[in-house]
């Protein structure tokens, strides 16, 4: 049975854009060795090329991986956060829902790289939410609440804590 996380292969690729939008946003805050900096921007390109129409879910599904465990080279934690942003871009091939978990490690990036302004961490999420186009909010709108589904990545876990968590919770809201 299919996870209504997932959505079809059309509302995935119509959210690749903008979750790889969030995620390209903070990557300058990922710093790692050079090998861990080609996973992530083939995970880069292999994202605009599945939101593009191109590109083979299957061949997406097996590789969406690969941008987390580069995340590991990160030599900070805003570059982790970065990194797992693209890697939840990446993984959009595989459920929609990984869209909104883009955009909620691009804000923990944001808040991680600039702890002392306040602001960051709301103008960042603004900006996320002027990003979307109606489609795109339309793909969204399909998807569960934060927590109320266990069948991905939205279900209760990792995503519901902290600012992940309050990131998807205002996206959610304000998409409504």
């Amino acid at each position: 049975m299919t996870s209504v996380q997932a959505l079809s292969d059309r509302q995935r690729r119509i959210l690749a854009p903008w979750a790889l939008a969030c995620a390209e946003r903070v990557l300058p805050l990922f710093d790692a060795d050079e090998a861990a900096h080609l996973v992530i921007l083939d995970a880069v390109e292999r994202t605009r090329a599945f939101g593009a129409g191109r590109g083979d879910t299957a061949v997406e599904i097996r590789k969406r991986f690969e941008a987390a465990r580069a995340s590991k080279a990160a030599t900070t934690p805003a570059g982790v956060a970065a990194a797992r942003s693209v890697a939840q871009a990446a993984s959009v091939a595989h459920m929609g829902a990984h869209a909104l978990g883009a955009a909620a490690y691009a804000v923990k990036a944001v808040a991680l790289a600039h702890p002392d302004q306040s602001e960051a961490v709301p103008a960042e999420i603004l900006w996320q939410l002027g990003q979307l186009d109606d489609q795109q909010r339309n793909a969204l709108r399909q998807l569960p609440l934060l927590g109320t589904n266990a069948s991905g990545p939205l279900g209760p876990g990792l995503l519901c804590n902290g600012i992940l968590g309050t990131t998807i919770r205002h996206i959610q809201a304000d998409i409504g």
